[in-house]
């Protein structure tokens, strides 16, 4: 198991955790609800965590994660390969169609 990404922010995180699973990367949040430990542990130690259970999807993982938390100015549209509908580059779902978009955009 790999950590690809920790931060202050559980709902971050969640989201975070949904686009690897979108993207059947198998991962799992640690340290949860470790929160309410701030204070007798260093706050930064309860942060919640995502680890990657193949050690293998570790650079996918970080890529998707690096994408994802761009700003969506800097995200190009990108056709949907299902429907042929042109979607802005902030949304990973075609919204006519649901399919995700491609990795590669």
């Amino acid at each position: 198991m790999k950590k690809v990404y920790t931060a202050s922010d559980n709902i971050l995180i969640g989201h975070l955790q949904s686009i690897l699973e979108d993207q059947k990367i198998n991962c799992l949040i640690k340290n949860e609800f470790l929160q309410g430990a701030t204070g007798e542990i260093p706050a930064h130690e309860t942060w919640p965590e995502i680890w990657v259970t193949d050690d293998r999807d570790e650079q996918l993982a970080k890529s998707l994660i690096e994408q994802a938390l761009a700003p969506a100015k800097w995200q190009r549209e990108w056709k949907c390969l299902s429907c042929g509908e042109w979607v802005e580059g902030q949304f990973t779902e075609c919204w006519k169609c649901n399919t995700s978009r491609p990795l590669t955009c």
